[in-house]
Formats: C-alpha cells, sequence, structure tokens
C-alpha cells in the first residue's frame, strides 16, 4: 500500500508557473506508476499526465501538452508536475496517483491509490 501526500498548489496569474509535488510513503514507491488527474468545479476528474516506474516514459493529455512536464525523483519517493504557461482553464483540484500497472492505463483506468488533492487556480 502507499499514502499520497500533494503540496504545492496555490493561485497564480495566466501564464505563470507552479510545480506540485507528490511525496510517497512505503519503500516501494518504484514499483509504482504515478500520475496526476484533476477535477475543476462541476466536471469529473480527468487525466492529466503519468510516468513510468524509471521515469523514462511520460503520457499527457493534448490539453497540457507542451505547457506541464511530469516527472519523479525515485530516491525521494517524489513525483513532480511542473505546469508553465497556466491558463484560468487549467483551474481545478490536482491529485496525485498510484497505480501497478502500466503507466499508460492511468489514461483511461482509475488508479489504485489517489492523494487528498491540492487545489490550483489561475486568474485571468
Amino acid at each position: 500500500q502507499v499514502q499520497l501526500v500533494e503540496s504545492g498548489g496555490g493561485l497564480v496569474q495566466a501564464g505563470g508557473s507552479l510545480r506540485l509535488s507528490c511525496a510517497a510513503s512505503g519503500r516501494t514507491f518504484s514499483s509504482y506508476a504515478m500520475g496526476w488527474f484533476r477535477q475543476a468545479p462541476g466536471k469529473e476528474r480527468e487525466f492529466v499526465a503519468a510516468i513510468s516506474r524509471s521515469g523514462s516514459s511520460t503520457y499527457y493529455v493534448d490539453s497540457v501538452k507542451g505547457r506541464f512536464t511530469i516527472s519523479r525523483d525515485n530516491a525521494k519517493n517524489t513525483v513532480y508536475l511542473q505546469m508553465n504557461s497556466l491558463k484560468p482553464e487549467d483551474t481545478a483540484v490536482y491529485y496525485c496517483a498510484a497505480t501497478s500497472g502500466p503507466a499508460s492505463y492511468l489514461a483511461s483506468s482509475p488508479p489504485g491509490y489517489w492523494g487528498q488533492g491540492t487545489q490550483v487556480t489561475v486568474s485571468s
């Protein structure tokens, strides 16, 4: 089992940047593919990005490609989401997720573990 704690959310102006972090408990972090999801008010939770166990493969939803970068540090049990050129439509609660399956599965299948979420608000 793994526990996930997100941090780094906040209020930023359009065009600005934020870096989200997700710290995972346990000694088996490198055995999980990791991802980020988001949920805007009144909308369903959606996949944002995923990264393989080694960090060699990454996946993104089209709306964030070229603006967001997912990365991980297995020595620190942490996954990151660097968000640049933020837009008001990026406003949402962002959730970290872990899966024992392939990272690519996160785009279409629910993960096994969720964090509690961190709020990101982008003002226009």
